[in-house]
């Protein structure tokens, strides 16, 4: 499996590539397509919690640029300078989006849940998951069982990126929903914010994808260690 692992491997880097490069590019065409509404991402944000009555989740900035994210445990949603402070179709998309996960929090989604549960499995998994699985691929004709344990440890880091398809995908839903519902956005406007927010996905389907495929080689990795 070897080759065909890294023919399948530097197709989906091609792959993730092309994405990333067609989301930068999304984000900076519709960041040009300014809303009518003249509201910015933060105020996006807090007009979209009130809706949903939610009132203990702060909305805040965070240094960066795409480091846009929900944080169950402070209840904040965090939104990047750009995306905080500017009033366009990108902005716009973003700030409902992360939105969505606050509202997914609110009701207990079942996904979003796991994925929570995964997260500090995931912290610890990530700091020691190559040196045993490097170490485990060295040993495998004498220590077959340490391999094991690192693709076990992998395989909850796999879970985790399966796990978080449905908790993306339906944060971006909610998001353009709300957004359409409300008639918050022109429909030149709400075209942009749903093209990038698929985009945004995709990435999340990329990383999906190459986690299972690195799994399955050490599988057989250490399937092949065993028969020898």
């Amino acid at each position: 499996m070897g080759m065909g692992y890294l023919i399948l491997a530097g197709a989906i880097m091609l792959f993730s590539w092309l994405v990333s490069s067609r989301l930068k590019s999304k984000f900076e065409h519709y960041s040009k397509l300014h809303l009518q509404n003249g509201m910015s991402g933060a105020e996006i944000a807090e007009k979209m919690l009130a809706d949903n009555g939610i009132r203990d989740v702060r909305v805040i900035s965070t240094p960066g640029r795409l480091t846009d994210h929900y944080n169950p445990a402070d209840k904040t949603v965090n939104l990047s300078e750009a995306v905080y402070n500017q009033r366009n179709a990108a902005a716009a998309a973003v700030a409902a989006h992360e939105c969505g996960h606050a509202v997914q929090h609110a009701e207990g989604y079942q996904w979003l849940t796991m994925r929570s549960k995964l997260v500090p499995v995931v912290n610890v998994a990530s700091s020691y998951m190559q040196w045993i699985l490097l170490a485990g691929i060295l040993m495998i004709k004498t220590f077959p069982g340490l391999l094991l344990v690192g693709i076990i440890i992998f395989a909850a880091t796999t879970l985790f990126s399966i796990v978080t398809l449905p908790v993306e995908y339906d944060a971006s839903n909610r998001a353009l929903a709300w957004l359409e519902n409300k008639r918050m956005l022109t429909p030149q406007e709400q075209a942009g914010a749903k093209d990038s927010l698929k985009w945004a996905a995709r990435t999340y389907v990329v990383a999906a994808l190459g986690s299972i495929a690195t799994l399955l080689y050490y599988i057989s990795i250490y399937m092949g260690g065993r028969r020898d």
